[in-house]
C-alpha cells in the first residue's frame, strides 16, 4: 500500500510540475528564469517517486504478458520514440501534429497498459496517458492558435529515425538491466 501511495504522489508532483505555470502564471512569472531549475528538481522528484512507488507496490494482477501483446507494445514503444525524435528535430511529421510528444506519451502510456495489467501499471502508465490527454486540451484552450514549425532539412528525417532506432536499442538494454525483458 505504501508503494501505490509514493507512486501516486510521483504522479500528483509530475501534473503540479506541469501545470503550475498555466495554473498560477503570476507566481510562475514571479520565479524568473530560477524557476525553471526548481520545477525541473520537481519533475526530477516526480520521476524517482514513480519509479520507487511502482517497484515497491503489492499490486492485482489481471493479466500478464502475452507474446502478442509484446509485439504491439514493442511496435508502439518505437513509433513512440519516432514521434519524441519528430517533435525534437521538428521533422515533417512535427509539422502536421501539434503535441508530437504528448502524442508520444499517450502511445508509450497505452502501449505499457497492454503488456502490464496489474493495478500499479494501471495508477502509473493510465495516470501519464491521463496528463498527457490533459496536457493538449489545455495547451489547446490557452493557446488556441498554432503555426507548425518551418520544413526540417531532410537530413533531419533521416538523423530522427536512425537516433529513434539507437535510443530504443538503448531502453531495451536497460529494461534488461532492470529485469524486465522487452522482447519476451
Amino acid at each position: 500500500m505504501m508503494g501505490i501511495a509514493i507512486l501516486i504522489l510521483g504522479l500528483a508532483l509530475w501534473f503540479a510540475g506541469h501545470f503550475f505555470k498555466r495554473a498560477a502564471p503570476d507566481a510562475r512569472a514571479g520565479m524568473g528564469s530560477g524557476g525553471k531549475g526548481m520545477i525541473a528538481l520537481v519533475l526530477l522528484a516526480s520521476i524517482v517517486l514513480m519509479v520507487i512507488g511502482y517497484r515497491m507496490s503489492d499490486t492485482v494482477y489481471f493479466w500478464g504478458r502475452h507474446p502478442a501483446t509484446v509485439g504491439i507494445n514493442n511496435l508502439l514503444m518505437l513509433l513512440s520514440i519516432y514521434l519524441f525524435a519528430a517533435a525534437g528535430m521538428k521533422t515533417a511529421l512535427a509539422r502536421k501534429m501539434r503535441h508530437p510528444m504528448l502524442a508520444g506519451v499517450k502511445v508509450w502510456a497505452l502501449g505499457h497498459l497492454l503488456v502490464n495489467g496489474d493495478t500499479a501499471s494501471f495508477i502509473l502508465f493510465g495516470g501519464l496517458l491521463a496528463w498527457a490527454v490533459v496536457e493538449m486540451i489545455v495547451i489547446n484552450r490557452a493557446e488556441p492558435n498554432w503555426t507548425p514549425p518551418p520544413p526540417a532539412p531532410r537530413r533531419k528525417e533521416v538523423i530522427a529515425v536512425v537516433a529513434s532506432l539507437v535510443l530504443y536499442a538503448v531502453i531495451a538494454a536497460v529494461h534488461y538491466a532492470l529485469g524486465y525483458p522487452v522482447f519476451g
